[in-house]
């Protein structure tokens, strides 16, 4: 049979009787949580107070325990003489490395002067040949303008499409030549109907 079906009977009035059943429990673990709950209610404050007790005693006992051991040997006087000299060696490679460091910082200095001497001049330069009417690169250029037009004097240049059109000649500038120019449109509304 079903266990979840519910039987009803009719008492003597015709009104229908349900018999209530106790819900079933696990007797075991009902009885281990009241016992343990009943156990904390009565006994709650003794068992902390115990527990405390306790965990303040084993750290009594461990500090008491470390002390009675034989700490290791005290330092020898051969040992305290490694230890002064490990530290003088220490100290006189931070020496090196200090004067290593001010060498390569003088170095630096140097390369730095230098650098800015040699732009100082660069701009003298520049400065008096802008004095005398040149151009910023106005040596280099010069030359290479003096073997171009002595080596362009003897020959005729070739004509091609640039030259027919001029130096000046920007096709959206809409002049020189052509039938077609570019022009902007009408600003405003559309013209629609």
């Amino acid at each position: 049979m079903d266990d979840d079906v519910e039987i009803t009977d009719v008492d003597e009035a015709g009104m229908p009787y349900q018999e209530e059943r106790p819900h079933l429990k696990n007797q075991d673990l009902g009885s281990l949580s009241g016992a343990a709950s009943e156990l904390l209610s009565l006994y709650g404050w003794h068992l902390l107070v115990v527990t405390v007790l306790v965990y303040l005693l084993i750290q009594y006992l461990m500090k008491r325990f470390s002390q009675s051991r034989p700490s290791p040997a005290p330092q020898t006087q051969q040992d305290v003489s490694s230890v002064v000299r490990n530290q003088e060696a220490m100290e006189a490679a931070r020496r090196r490395m200090q004067e290593e460091l001010d060498a390569k910082a003088v170095v630096f200095k140097e390369k730095q002067k230098q650098q800015e001497e040699e732009k100082r001049r660069q701009k003298i330069e520049i400065w008096e040949t802008m004095q005398q009417g040149k151009s910023y690169k106005g040596s280099h250029v010069s030359e290479t303008a003096e073997e171009d037009s002595s080596s362009a004097t003897g020959l005729k240049p070739k004509t091609d499409k640039k030259n027919l059109r001029g130096a000046d000649y920007n096709p959206l500038s809409g002049g020189a030549g052509g039938s077609c120019s570019w022009r902007p449109g009408r600003r405003g509304p559309s013209a629609g109907g």
